[in-house]
């Protein structure tokens, strides 16, 4: 099965907000950038992706992801993570009313191609299903067959939320890439020990984070 990733950005101005601790207000939009790109890139380098959209509302943002080979979809809602993803699914099945359509978080800088597609392989076998954060409490990725409606309910507590939904979790080992999401410093410190993008080792590369070798 072949899937189109739907990838959710908000204005970078207001992104990663919890990585105050880490970057200053001046660094974060272009870490979080790097982040999207990253995990752009290597979601346009997996088997399974037919093509990726993202949604967002920030003009630099749809510029740089579209350089990159992504379809950019404009958050008309504004009205949340939630309301773009539904908007972004929308667009996607009225072109192609049988895609399969899966939800890929932004911030998944160590993102990579052979472990997302392990993932999507697993989602097939289902309606739909989604894979929680390494932080088992969120939500990484929301798959949904062809057919099916997307209903994400990301957020607080997104794991138990779209398990209630009637979404099967994905039990997969050796797929950190693709549940390491990065909202705190910690985090940032987790992805870069798997490895990330070259545009996020680069943005990284101007903070100082303890624990990491200089250079």
């Amino acid at each position: 099965m072949q899937w189109t990733v739907v990838v959710p950005l908000k204005a970078l101005a207001r992104a990663k907000s919890r990585l105050s601790d880490t970057a200053a207000d001046g660094l974060r939009p272009a870490l979080a950038l790097a982040f999207a790109q990253d995990t752009v890139a290597a979601a346009l380098d997996c088997a399974a992706v037919r093509d990726v959209a993202v949604v967002t509302g920030d003009p630099l943002a749809g510029r740089e992801l579209a350089a990159l080979g992504a379809r950019v979809v404009a958050d008309e809602p504004a009205d949340g993570l939630n309301a773009a993803l539904a908007h972004a699914a929308g667009v996607v099945r009225a072109a192609r009313p049988g895609a399969a359509v899966a939800a890929l978080n932004a911030d998944l800088p160590a993102l990579r191609a052979v472990e997302l597609a392990r993932v999507l392989d697993t989602a097939a076998e289902f309606p739909r299903a989604f894979l929680p954060d390494a932080a088992g409490i969120g939500t990484t990725l929301l798959a949904a067959a062809p057919g099916r409606e997307l209903l994400p309910a990301f957020g607080m507590d997104s794991r138990v939320r779209h398990r209630a939904s009637g979404a099967v979790e994905i039990a997969l080992e050796a797929v950190d890439s693709v549940r390491q999401d990065v909202d705190t410093g910690d985090d940032l410190r987790a992805a870069l020990a798997l490895g990330v993008g070259p545009r996020t080792a680069a943005a990284a590369a101007r903070l100082l984070i303890p624990g990491q070798p200089a250079g």
